[in-house]
Parts: C-alpha cells; sequence; structure tokens
C-alpha cells in the first residue's frame, strides 16, 4: 500500500485516477483547488464519488502556495506525488497565459522543491500531445518539440524540462506522460466530446472550427488513469505518450458516432480553424507498451458509448452546466 499525492484530484484525468488508485487499496491525498474554470459543480460531482473511500484525504488548496504545499509534506508521509493539477485549453491560454504559466510551470517547481525537501523520489508528471505540433506522425517521443504553438503547451514545456533538472540534480524519478485527447464520462465541458454530446442532444447547433477533417486521437480516460498509475514505476526520466495508438479519426467521423449512440443528427456551424489547434495527432505509443506494458483497451466507439450512457443516467446535472 502506497500513499499518494495526487494533485488535480476533482479534474476529469484526477479523479478517475484517485478512484482507480483507491479500488487498489492505496492510501491517496487528493489536492485540488476547485478553480471555475469550468463549472465547479462537475468538479463536485466527481469529488462527492472520492469522498466515501476511507483512505481518501482530501486538501482544497492549491500547488502554487508552497507554504500549503509544505504542511502537507511535512503531515503526511507521501511515496510518490501524481501531477495532474494544470490549467488547460489551448485557446483559453491565449487569453490569460499568465495563469498557465504560474500554474502548470511554477506549481511544478513548487512540488518538485518539496519531494527534494522531503525525501520523496517519484513523481509522475502530466503533460500533452500539444507539444508535438507541426511534427511528423505518428508522434513518437524522440522528436523536438522547441516550437509550441500555445502558451498552455510552452508552460507544459516548461514544466517537463524543470522536471528533468531536479532529475539530474537531485536523482528525482520521473515520468512524464503525454496525453492525447482524452475523453469519456463526467469528461471536461470545454472538450468536443462533451459540448457535442449536449448540443446535438438539445439541438443546439455545434460550433466547429474548422471544416471537419482534423483528426484526433481520442484516448478513453479509464486507460489514461491506467497508464498513468502504471508510471509511477521505477523509470529514471521517461517522457512517455499515452494515446489511443490507432489510426486517429476526423471530427466528422466523431459527430457521426455520437449521432449514433444519441439517435440524432447534428446542426453545424462552421467557423474558421484555430491557428493554434493541431490539425492531426496520433501516438507512437510502443515506449509506453515496452516500459509500462500498457496498451488502450477502449476503442474510440466503445467510448463514446459509455459516454453518452454517462450523460442520459447524468443529464439533470449536464443541463446546467455552460459549455
Amino acid at each position: 500500500m502506497k500513499t499518494i499525492l495526487l494533485t488535480g484530484c476533482a479534474g476529469f484525468i484526477g479523479s478517475k485516477t484517485t478512484e482507480t488508485l483507491l479500488k487498489e487499496g492505496n492510501n491517496v491525498i487528493g489536492l485540488d483547488n476547485l478553480n471555475d474554470y469550468y463549472d465547479v459543480r462537475l468538479k463536485e460531482y466527481r469529488l462527492k464519488d472520492l469522498e466515501k473511500y476511507p483512505n481518501f484525504k482530501f486538501y482544497q488548496e492549491d500547488i502554487e502556495k508552497i507554504d500549503i504545499l509544505e504542511k502537507i509534506f511535512k503531515n503526511n508521509k507521501i511515496s510518490a506525488v501524481i501531477n495532474l493539477a494544470a490549467r488547460a485549453g489551448v485557446r483559453a491560454s491565449i487569453e490569460n497565459p499568465h495563469i498557465y504559466m504560474t500554474t502548470n510551470a511554477n506549481g511544478t517547481l513548487n512540488l518538485l522543491e518539496m519531494m527534494k525537501k522531503y525525501n520523496v523520489k517519484k513523481m509522475v508528471l502530466a503533460s500533452t500531445s500539444s507539444l508535438y505540433a507541426d511534427q511528423k506522425m505518428p508522434f513518437n517521443e524522440k522528436l523536438a518539440v522547441n516550437t509550441p504553438i500555445s502558451p498552455y503547451a510552452a508552460s507544459k514545456k516548461a514544466a517537463e524540462v524543470m522536471a528533468y533538472s531536479y532529475h539530474y540534480l537531485f536523482g528525482l524519478d520521473i515520468s512524464v506522460v503525454r496525453y492525447f485527447t482524452v475523453y469519456g464520462p463526467a469528461g471536461r465541458p470545454d472538450m468536443a466530446i462533451f459540448r457535442f454530446i449536449k448540443w446535438i442532444d438539445e439541438a443546439t447547433p455545434i460550433q466547429l472550427f474548422g471544416d471537419g477533417s482534423q483528426s484526433r486521437d481520442f484516448t478513453y480516460v479509464g486507460d489514461i488513469a491506467n497508464g498513468t498509475i502504471k508510471a509511477l514505476k521505477e523509470v529514471g526520466y521517461e517522457i512517455i505518450n499515452l494515446g489511443g495508438g490507432r489510426n486517429p479519426i476526423t471530427i466528422n467521423d466523431l459527430i457521426k458516432l455520437i449521432e449514433k449512440y444519441l439517435g440524432k443528427k447534428a446542426k453545424i456551424n462552421y467557423k474558421p480553424f484555430h491557428k493554434a489547434d493541431l490539425k492531426e495527432t496520433w501516438a507512437d505509443i510502443s515506449k509506453a507498451k515496452k516500459i509500462l506494458d500498457w496498451v488502450p483497451a477502449i476503442d474510440v466507439e466503445d467510448g463514446v458509448k459509455k459516454t453518452v450512457e454517462w450523460y442520459f443516467q447524468n443529464k439533470n446535472l449536464v443541463k446546467n452546466i455552460n459549455v
């Protein structure tokens, strides 16, 4: 049994990873500031499910506050850190870049400092496929990612390289996991699948940036949680893609899948493609297979079906959430 400090525990990926760890019998110290980047009611919904576990302890705090982190590390015997606390969203980072750097980069630095001070050797750091802009697909971890096209991606790059410096200087063991377009039940309402399901069901036109031919390597949240936990193993310092690993699907085909499981047709308002978005993503996951013995189990069709089922079961919650 381990005691894991998991930051961002009320977030989409964070809550699923926390739940999986708890079910496996681990103790989880969850930290989340419950910010209002999107509707807090969705975070509270996820958190309520976690609080029923006796091996879960929650702090409503912020990784930007190093004095708070000091108290948490001092008062708990932490085995490892999974850092999923982050400001997410490519387009929002253009509007408010400062908060992305203070949370994603400085917040990670605060955690690394506390790990060094309290002799916590292992961190799993969440990163992003957004770093692979304009690279050759499928995206391999050896590719240079020195030209981020959004403040979000730049802040994640900053966190990655700071983590490397702490590995090199102080012997911290770091697994950087780059996520590829995560989706699933109780997802983020600013992400396409959540929005499209709600809009199609409510007969609201989809706001689609581009012509729908852009494609993504969609990855189911349960698979991402499992891969994140497998990344707790000792690796030294490694960057590892966690993605669907299959041929990516277009947004147009995604919409057809959602239509199939909702039993309704979409109305679409086409908008210009956003220059900070990637046109395609596709993960080379051979490294995850080799190092973590990880492959995704849920394909997009089954994952969309599960997500639509969750939507119907929680329609009273979702109907009041702005997307």
